[in-house]
């Protein structure tokens, strides 16, 4: 069974007219997991991206950018919501559907130059990765590639992201559907 299949859709979450891609029970389940870390892992030994260190974006991101680090052997930086990281930080506000949100990352998380991975869970608007984005590239990193598990090419993210000139890979997607 695929990883698309083990994700749930949840209709009219979190309003009305959204059918949310739901990865619990994709990460719940052990063999789903270990397909979506093996299939990442196999992605970056195989295919000459050249990162330093791995980037998680909150929450989920850390949860598959975690086991990337380990499988990879590379380090990992999160990405937060304000407040949550003790020492001097950088934030990046972004827009939302209604209104705005901010993200932090420590101001010495990254040595200038440092090749990173960007990753999430989900690619929807694009605005969270982008924002982590500028994130990295304040403290001097460069962001070498951005990775989710999903990608929901309809909403406009993904060409978001690619105008502005970052790659993007994604394990599955969720179009027009």
């Amino acid at each position: 069974m695929p990883i698309k299949s083990r994700i749930r859709s949840i209709p009219d979450y979190p309003k009305k007219g959204i059918l949310f891609r739901d990865i619990t029970t994709l990460i719940k389940d052990p063999v789903g997991f270990r397909l979506v870390i093996d299939n990442l892992t196999q992605h970056y030994l195989l295919n000459g991206v050249d990162f330093d260190v791995i980037v998680g974006i909150e929450a989920r991101g850390f949860i598959i950018g975690g086991a990337l680090s380990y499988t990879l052997g590379k380090g990992f930086v999160p990405v937060r919501k304000p407040g949550k990281l003790p020492a001097d930080v950088v934030s990046q506000e972004y827009e939302l559907e209604y209104g705005t949100d901010r993200i932090e990352m420590h101001l010495d998380a990254l040595e200038p130059g440092r090749k990173v991975l960007l990753v999430d869970d989900l690619l929807a608007t694009g605005g969270t990765a982008l924002a982590a984005a500028a994130l990295v590239e304040k403290v001097g990193g460069i962001v070498s590639e951005m990775a989710f598990i999903v990608n929901l090419p309809d909403i406009g993210g993904e060409r978001k992201i690619r105008e502005k000139g970052y790659s993007v890979y994604s394990l599955t997607e969720f179009e027009g559907e």
